[in-house]
């Protein structure tokens, strides 16, 4: 497990290009993971890359993936083979005087390894509840935990966050002097935020039933 502050600098999670962008700090790593809401696993499986859309929650410096048992891609995950997971949160659009120049402000985080199948009870147990409280906090003891059987149709994986990267961008657009002399083009930044909707019961649900809080009150990521 990661003891550092700051993130390793390998091959892999060493930035090629706008280094300027790059946080070594392990905090900023965190801080992206825990505002995210899904992640993408890529791998090679088969003989052929893949890229997932994969649920995830994160426990200190260990990220737990989740996917069926039946599932090609997780399967392969589990056999010890390296992969690659990102999460990236859009923070804006950044318009520029030059099209060259148009960018976005971001956060994105890229980790490298090989996960393992997580196979103890206790610990397997562990990690789903912290996905689910990931992803929608206070339901683990709220809703109907999992039973044995739909347990066994849940593969559950752990990811050393060891080898990571992180990359941002915020502020204003970059402009070459000959656009900043222009007076006649707007330039600026349109900024993008994830906002919540007002819950929607089920058509099941009894009128009477409340909204429990932690649905009710959830605040929208960071």
């Amino acid at each position: 497990m990661p003891t550092s502050p700051s993130l390793s600098a390998t091959a892999r999670s060493t930035l090629t290009r706008k280094q300027q962008r790059a946080a070594t700090d392990r905090t900023e790593l965190h801080a992206v993971l825990d505002a995210g809401l899904i992640c993408h696993l890529a791998l090679v499986s088969g003989g052929s890359p893949l890229c997932v859309p994969t649920g995830y929650g994160r426990d200190g410096d260990t990220l737990y993936l989740h996917g069926s048992t039946g599932s090609g891609n997780v399967r392969t995950a589990a056999r010890g083979v390296d992969i690659c997971v990102t999460v990236t949160i859009v923070d804006g659009i950044v318009y520029a005087r030059s099209l060259n120049n148009h960018s976005m402000n971001y956060r994105s985080a890229v980790v490298h390894g090989s996960s393992r199948a997580v196979t103890d009870d206790d610990e397997r147990e562990h990690a789903l509840r912290v996905i689910s409280e990931h992803l929608a906090p206070g339901s683990w003891d709220y809703a109907r935990t999992p039973d044995a059987k739909e347990l066994a149709g849940v593969a559950v994986l752990a990811l050393d966050l060891a080898e990571a990267s992180v990359k941002l961008r915020d502020g204003d657009p970059s402009e070459q002097p000959v656009d900043v002399d222009r007076d006649d083009v707007w330039a600026g930044v349109v900024d993008v935020r994830t906002v919540y909707g007002a819950p929607r019961a089920a058509a099941y649900v009894p009128d009477d039933v409340p909204v429990p809080p932690h649905i009710a009150e959830r605040p929208a990521p960071r």
